[in-house]
């Protein structure tokens, strides 16, 4: 029987989440603690790809991470970031995030709409004499590599922060007692098992989202129960909520 399920993420900001939802529906506890945490680079770190910020015309931005993390960099490299700079972001929620750090303009600011790069794409070739830099995490493939070499755009990826095991205090390890974990990434499965060294799965569930995910799960040689998201079940909740419907019958 499910009862208490830890999800690896940060607590949703909305009580209007699917997962309060379910928790009043089936009667079960979620606890919201990440397996991981991102850190930023330290300047020393940054200088060793030898990446001049100031030859870049502009930035290419995939999540709040890499805006935090570029401005913060910056600021610690003495960078003046020039006002004609442009901003090419995946979602409009990632391009208003900006204005922490920037005047808003619109003619600079670029936005996609369903936050995948290939949607962004277009724009971005519009604007084909840019030189683009794209701040990225440690933990990255090179899917945006491939796409703007096919498009045949100036551009450098360099690594601005990096994702680390948000380790659990002796006194969490203690009272680790979940009957489902819920990962999202890869990092999140090597974080559970930094972290417990002999984890024994037995009757705990697992729930992978993403097949890298997934294949991380299996090849720790993790039991998987859910794997989303799947053609019916596009996404977490919804995975969730059928898994926990089948328990019930």
């Amino acid at each position: 029987m499910i009862k208490k399920i830890l999800v690896s993420q940060p607590k949703p900001a909305s009580e209007k989440s699917p997962y309060f939802d379910i928790a009043e529906r089936f009667g079960v506890e979620l606890v919201f603690r990440p397996f991981i945490k991102v850190e930023g680079m330290t300047a020393k770190e940054f200088r060793t790809q030898r990446v001049n910020i100031l030859d870049y015309t502009a930035i290419v931005f995939t999540s709040r991470h890499a805006i935090d993390h570029f401005f913060t960099l910056a600021k610690e490299l003495r960078v003046a970031i020039p006002e004609d700079m442009k901003y090419f972001c995946v979602t409009e929620t990632i391009a208003l995030y900006i204005q922490k750090y920037i005047q808003y303009r619109k003619r600079k600011v670029f936005f996609g709409s369903t936050g995948r790069i290939d949607d962004l794409l277009p724009t971005m070739v519009k604007h084909k004499t840019e030189k683009y830099l794209v701040p990225m995490s440690d933990v990255h493939n090179d899917s945006i590599r491939l796409l703007l070499d096919s498009k045949k755009l100036q551009h450098t990826e360099c690594v601005m922060y990096k994702t680390v095991s948000n380790d659990f205090t002796p006194e969490e390890v203690k009272t680790f007692d979940y009957d489902m974990l819920i990962f999202f990434s890869p990092s999140g499965i090597e974080s559970l098992i930094k972290n417990f060294p002999d984890f024994k799965q037995d009757k705990i569930a697992i729930a992978t989202f993403g097949p890298s995910t997934a294949k991380a799960a299996k090849d720790a040689g993790l039991r998987l129960d859910i794997e989303a998201p799947s053609e019916k079940y596009p996404s977490m909740t919804g995975a969730l909520q059928h898994y926990l419907l089948m328990q019930e019958d």
